[in-house]
């Protein structure tokens, strides 16, 4: 039974494409999840430790290789920075946080040259523009979504990545072209609409939709550079976000779970890009936000 159990569990690992989505979204749900079958791996090697079963010590071999070659690689330590690198903060405010002041000075301490926020409302918004203004100068806010940067910013757009049956304001994304000593990045920054978990499993039409919105926008981005900052509500493992880890690279060293920020079980606050690589991504600490901040250092050169 073990040992049944620890070749379902690298199955599972390898062929997560393969699960249906047909049915509450399951292939997206475990995908979501996917690095917490090491947690799985974890128990079924307890077990057989307990039952002394070679056979199922064996057969956890397989699991446990899935895994390493899978996540890995994030867990390797971060190279060391670079003359030509940016670093970026990406972070869904939310909109209770009763103590926004704060929030802004915590994000700066990352001295990040870039800082993408979401959930931006009234009188908050105020409150950050006020308190990063002196250390970033540049910014634009479209809706709830907002960048603020220490380089001359341009051509600044809003998005249309709203799903159909929305039918109150939403303005959820932007565009703006950053212009930085190592050239111009077009920037974008999104928020796509929540999921839920149900018993009929993962509700996320609406994510999925604007998910394909915002990676056609990408597509037709003419500027070479780019850099996708966003509360995307989806993991890089999640098929639903193929529309963007198809066209853009992800993070290749860190793991930075980022919600909730109580006790953070996944990472759906991304920092994405094209023309660049981004070298590393962590977690900051808490604010008063139920996401976590996450900083990411990105290699221009």
């Amino acid at each position: 039974m073990i040992a049944a159990a620890a070749v379902l569990t690298a199955a599972l690992m390898v062929l997560h494409g393969a699960v249906p989505n047909a049915m509450g979204r399951l292939g997206s749900l475990l995908e979501t999840f996917l690095p917490w079958l090491g947690a799985v791996v974890v128990v079924l090697l307890v077990c057989a430790l307990v039952r002394r079963s070679v056979l199922a010590l064996v057969a956890l071999l397989l699991p446990v290789a899935a895994w390493t070659y899978l996540f890995g690689p994030l867990l390797l330590p971060a190279p060391e920075p670079g003359a030509d690198e940016l670093v970026v903060v990406q972070h869904n405010v939310s909109d209770e946080n009763d103590d926004p002041a704060a929030t802004a000075r915590a994000l700066a301490e990352a001295e990040p040259d870039l800082i993408a926020l979401q959930e931006l409302v009234s009188p908050a918004l105020e409150v950050y523009a006020g308190t990063l203004a002196a250390d970033y100068p540049y910014r634009t806010v479209r809706g709830t979504v907002g960048l603020w940067s220490k380089h001359p910013l341009t051509g600044a757009r809003p998005l249309d990545i709203k799903p159909r049956g929305i039918t109150e304001e939403w303005n959820r994304g932007l565009r703006a072209v950053a212009r930085t000593p190592r050239g111009e990045i077009a920037v974008y920054v999104a928020h796509l609409p929540s999921v839920r978990v149900g018993a009929g499993g993962l509700a996320s039409a609406r994510r999925d939709e604007s998910a394909g919105l915002l990676g056609d926008a990408v597509a037709a981005e003419e500027v070479p550079r780019v850099i996708l900052l966003g509360d995307l509500n989806g993991t890089v493992d999640d098929r639903a976000l193929d529309p963007l880890t198809s066209r853009l690279d992800v993070a290749e060293r860190g793991v930075a779970l980022s919600f909730p920020a109580a006790f953070p079980v996944a990472r759906i606050d991304q920092v994405m890009a094209r023309s660049a690589t981004v070298r590393h991504i962590r977690a900051l600490p808490a604010t008063g936000s139920d996401h976590l901040p996450v900083a990411a250092r990105i290699r221009l050169g």
